[in-house]
């Protein structure tokens, strides 16, 4: 018991210090590190921010292709089962016919299946980026925050 009571004040006492000790950048000497992470962040951040717009961009036209071919899939798919029924009480013309028509709209239906699988992953692409773009700025106020600890901690008390 006695053990653990030691332990547990043990363990407070590291985690109010690890947390007064947690900022990876903490003298004047390390602005240059500072600054060239806090110049890497803005790039990656504008970088992302690109992509994620172009990205944001291309998805009504991907999603216009996909409800398109979901269309054709279905005109060929009506197509086919016309065609079908004809071929029931038709000639073997009519069967080779029917048989081009559903190989045709089975293709459509991969198409339109494709398209929609295009979609699913121009939405993922967004999310992605979007997670990457929020977790870079979190980032780069941390080390705003980082850099405006440095320039209170060093600035000269004698200016007013």
């Amino acid at each position: 018991m006695r053990k653990s009571i030691y332990l547990v004040c043990f363990l407070l006492f590291i985690t109010g210090f690890s947390a007064a000790y947690s900022q990876k950048y903490r003298t004047a000497t390390d602005t240059v590190k500072l600054n060239k992470e806090y110049t890497t962040l803005s790039n990656d951040i504008a970088e992302l921010t690109a992509k994620l717009q172009i990205a944001k961009n291309d998805l009504p036209g991907i999603q216009t292709k996909a409800s398109n071919a979901e269309s054709n899939a279905q005109d060929a798919a009506a197509s086919s089962s016309d065609q079908a029924s004809k071929a029931t009480n038709g000639s073997v013309k009519d069967a080779k016919r029917a048989k081009r028509k559903a190989k045709t709209a089975y293709n459509e239906a991969k198409d339109a299946r494709s398209a929609n699988e295009n979609v699913n992953d121009q939405d993922d692409k967004i999310s992605r980026l979007s997670t990457q773009l929020k977790k870079k700025q979190e980032r780069l106020n941390e080390v705003e925050s980082m850099r405006a600890t440095i320039n209170a901690k060093y600035s000269d008390p004698v200016q007013n």
